[in-house]
């Protein structure tokens, strides 16, 4: 399955409204056949803050699907897969608490976040717990996204982050299988 963005529906009436996030049988009709252990949840303060581009090495790889709560963020995946015709290629969605949006990351690709505005809040599916050993990064500069940043702005990053290496001196350890980067719709 490719990087995709999907649209819950969202059944409202006078009181707000319902929607359901997840359904494993609604998501395997998408093609989406993971099993996900872990559920992640984070808080960015500062506008503009930055925290990516993620993932965690095989045998250890995530499929990510990922929420906006609270706010607004760009969200970014990135073909790490040696081989792809599309590696080191990029798709990238808002999502917002808003719109309701989810992204879904496959392994093999990096991901990232840009929030858009101050105390964004993340909630996220994961496939795999977290491993120490298996995580790694690349540096978020370096492959070409057209972030949506105010002309003149730095996003705020963790130290880790900021040390990531480039793109053009990562050795990735994921294969390329066939399924493409496709634009988001």
């Amino acid at each position: 399955m490719p990087v995709r963005l999907i649209h819950p529906k969202r059944h409202g009436d006078a009181r707000g409204w319902f929607t359901e996030t997840y359904n494993r049988a609604t998501f395997a009709a998408l093609g989406i056949d993971a099993t996900f252990v872990q559920d992640n949840h984070s808080l960015s303060v500062p506008a503009f803050t930055l925290r990516g581009l993620h993932f965690q090495t095989p045998p250890r790889g995530q499929d990510k699907l990922v929420r906006c709560i609270r706010g607004r963020v760009f969200d970014v995946a990135v073909d790490v897969r040696r081989g792809a015709p599309t590696y080191g290629q990029w798709v990238g969605a808002e999502l917002s608490a808003e719109n309701g949006d989810q992204l879904f990351i496959p392994i093999g690709f990096a991901h990232g976040f840009l929030t858009l505005e101050p105390d964004c809040e993340i909630a996220y599916k994961c496939s795999d717990t977290y491993a120490p050993e298996a995580d790694g990064g690349i540096a978020w500069d370096s492959v070409g996204i057209d972030w949506p940043l105010p002309a003149g702005v730095m996003p705020e990053l963790s130290p880790k982050d900021a040390a990531q290496p480039a793109l053009a001196d990562f050795d990735s350890p994921f294969p390329y299988d066939g399924r493409p980067l496709t634009p988001l719709a």
